[in-house]
């Protein structure tokens, strides 16, 4: 549900409380020298397979695309530009980032970028009862239903890691 009093709110979280869709913030303590996932479920005691990270590509043919994949993996580019319906794909460069998305490195969520952009996510997120996911700045990461992520971002689950 809605954040902890000392939580503050994010543009992703009034986004889900306007939709109704269940959630919980989890704050952590940032370290701007380590935005790494390990550092997070270290910060958290997070399982870390629930732990997921938001990546921005652009492919030849379609354009910009998200991408959720759990945060100790890797994409797999080629299988991301496959399933997008491009012939190769390549991570934006992080100076795009907030101008393209309204979100910073380290802080950004799949949840209320500027423009609603096709989003895929890694299939394991099914196993779980909770996915953890960027709430939209550094220090918050948001707990939802993964099915609750993949109904309101319109994605779509694909085997998008190497």
């Amino acid at each position: 549900m809605a954040a902890t009093e000392k939580t503050a709110k994010t543009n992703a979280s009034r986004l889900l409380d306007k939709a109704h869709i269940t959630y919980k913030l989890i704050p952590y303590a940032v370290d701007e020298n380590d935005l790494s996932a390990a550092h997070i479920t270290q910060a958290t005691g997070l399982d870390a397979a629930m732990v997921f990270k938001t990546i921005v590509l652009h492919g030849d043919k379609t354009g910009y695309f998200v991408c959720v994949v759990p945060g100790m993996e890797e994409i797999d580019l080629k299988k991301a530009a496959k399933v997008s319906g491009n012939k190769y794909a390549e991570l934006i460069p992080v100076k795009n980032l907030q101008s393209l998305t309204g979100y910073i490195r380290g802080g950004c969520s799949p949840i209320g970028m500027k423009k609603a952009f096709p989003t895929y996510v890694h299939h394991t997120c099914s196993l779980y009862p909770l996915m953890y996911v960027s709430a939209g700045i550094r220090g918050v990461l948001m707990g939802i239903a993964p099915q609750s992520l993949i109904t309101y971002t319109r994605a779509t689950m694909a085997d998008i890691i190497l």
